[in-house]
């Protein structure tokens, strides 16, 4: 029975010094810091100067931006609306000083050759002018014929005409005769080319000269109302068609006294009066008693 019991208290003792044994060599691996193999870090130089030399390009275009935004110069920006097809006026320009970042403009220095060009494009206010948006020619003038006018106060509006302007022009009375009759539509879509006022040498003070774009087939009745300075200018609306004016109804002929007129004979004057026979004459009459 002892020796039963002191066996199994040996088996159990021997156990727990194997366990501790192991117990202890995990420990003892732990204690002196042994770590699993890592593999070597791959270098990559190259990506580290990319790296190097993007921020320096970086840096560099930020220094520029910085500095260029410094550097003022003198553009060219819209100061009303201009239609496309129309000359670009004067009075649509103004001089604004901007930052030269590489954007596009136009010089204010070369505003004298922007106003003998014409719009491309609607050119709204505010905006900057580039060479885009001007063209050196008028298309919508390819294929008309040029005609000059001097229009005195009340043969065109109040305000003036600028050029690119679409206007139609009419036959007036008062000139000085020999024109088209007072209210003929000489064309119903000219084109406002230049306009040039009063003051000048060869110009009446109260006269403006305006020359006109106009489709071939308007140029005869136009130069000879145009001669007798019997036309008016007046501005079409866009979207506006103009329709050709009806000719007046002809006029009767005026009847004279002592012609007889009525619904009877068509309203034709009669030349001479109708006279009555004598009683007792005439083919018709017969002889009393007969």
């Amino acid at each position: 029975m002892k020796a039963s019991q002191s066996t199994v208290a040996g088996g159990s003792g021997s156990g727990s010094t194997g366990n501790a044994t192991t117990l202890g060599r995990t420990g003892l691996g732990a204690s002196t810091g042994q770590r699993l193999p890592v593999p070597p870090r791959e270098r990559k130089p190259a990506l580290a100067a990319l790296a190097v030399l993007l921020i320096l390009g970086g840096a560099l275009a930020s220094a520029y931006l910085v500095m260029a935004s410094g550097q003022r110069v003198s553009a060219i920006q819209i100061a009303h609306p201009v239609a496309p097809g129309q000359r670009i006026p004067a009075s649509a320009l103004r001089e604004v000083q901007i930052g030269d970042t590489g954007i596009e403009y136009v010089r204010w220095s070369e505003r004298h050759r922007v106003t003998t060009a014409y719009a491309a494009v609607p050119l709204v206010e505010g905006a900057l002018l580039t060479n885009a948006m001007t063209t050196p020619g008028d298309d919508a003038a390819l294929g008309r014929v040029e005609v000059g006018l001097a229009l005195k106060p009340g043969q065109l509006p109040a305000d003036g005409l600028d050029p690119g302007t679409r206007v139609a022009l009419y036959a007036v009375a008062g000139g000085q005769g020999g024109g088209p009759r007072p209210g003929t539509l000489l064309s119903a879509d000219a084109i406002v080319q230049q306009v040039r006022t009063g003051g000048e040498d060869r110009l009446r003070g109260d006269q403006t000269m305006v020359d006109v774009a106009v489709p071939p087939a308007d140029v005869a009745l136009l130069t000879q109302a145009a001669s007798a300075g019997a036309v008016a200018a007046v501005i079409v609306p866009e979207g506006t068609r103009i329709a050709p004016s009806q000719p007046a109804p002809a006029q009767q002929p005026t009847t004279g006294l002592g012609a007889g007129t009525g619904p009877g004979n068509g309203g034709q004057t009669n030349p001479r009066p109708s006279q009555t026979p004598a009683p007792g004459t005439g083919p018709a009459s017969t002889p009393a008693g007969g």
